[in-house]
């Protein structure tokens, strides 16, 4: 029934900013997970309903996660090509369902 389709993505120069945006209906946790070609999909970034943040330890002090108006929201500063990947927006419902969107990409690069 919940459909996530993230906005957003595109190519940004090394040292830019890029903002993610979802919309979902609420969640217990919502958050932003990134895949690069090779590796395995891993969490950025979540927030719970509460407002409770976690932060991959290489994004904490860039990447800023929020949530209102039944959207969540990726603010990504400081961008590098480290951060290159196709980002998922992922809901957590009561239960442990999980619904994902269709992912966007993002690519840091001069």
């Amino acid at each position: 029934q919940v459909q996530l389709v993230e906005s957003g993505g595109g190519l940004v120069q090394p040292g830019g900013s890029m903002r993610l945006s979802c919309a979902a209906s609420s969640a217990n946790v919502m958050g932003w997970y990134r895949q690069a070609p090779g590796k395995e999909r891993e969490l950025v970034a979540s927030i719970s309903t509460g407002g409770t943040t976690r932060y991959a330890d290489y994004v904490k002090g860039r990447f800023t996660i929020s949530r209102g108006n039944a959207r969540v929201y990726l603010q990504m500063n400081s961008l590098n090509p480290d951060d290159t990947a196709v980002y998922y927006c992922n809901a957590v419902y009561t239960g442990g369902r999980n619904v994902w969107g269709q992912g966007t990409q993002v690519t840091v690069s001069s």
